[in-house]
């Protein structure tokens, strides 16, 4: 299994990033995925939540109406659009698989940094 982030970066506050996850050695379009963030001296935080069709999907409070999570099973790759950012936002993100005997598996992550 091999998940990797990218996408992220430094922006203002009141910006946008999209972050992105490819992943492989795994069947992507029958599994569940979630987005979860690391703020500098936090511990993880769940962002956000999409099942394996891409029709249902579930976000933290403190990221819904700005936040779109959504996936294409054809390229393996899962998305995370970020809007209207705030330095609160400024964490390193991490894609999660969760397999069927509930081993988790991450990626090394993208830092977004939000300024103020």
């Amino acid at each position: 299994v091999q998940l990797v982030e990218s996408g992220g970066g430094l922006v203002q506050a009141g910006g946008s990033l999209r972050l992105s996850c490819a992943a492989s050695g795994f069947t992507f379009g029958s599994s569940d995925m979630t987005w979860v963030r690391q703020a500098p001296g936090k511990g993880p935080e769940w962002v956000s939540y999409i099942n394996s069709g891409g029709g249902a999907t579930a976000y933290a409070d403190s990221v819904k109406g700005r936040f779109t999570i959504s996936r294409d099973n054809a390229k393996n790759t899962l998305f995370l659009q970020m809007d209207s950012l705030k330095p609160e936002d400024t964490a390193v993100y991490y894609c999660n698989y969760k397999n069927i005997m509930q081993k988790d598996y991450w990626g090394k992550g993208t830092l977004v940094t939000v300024s103020s």
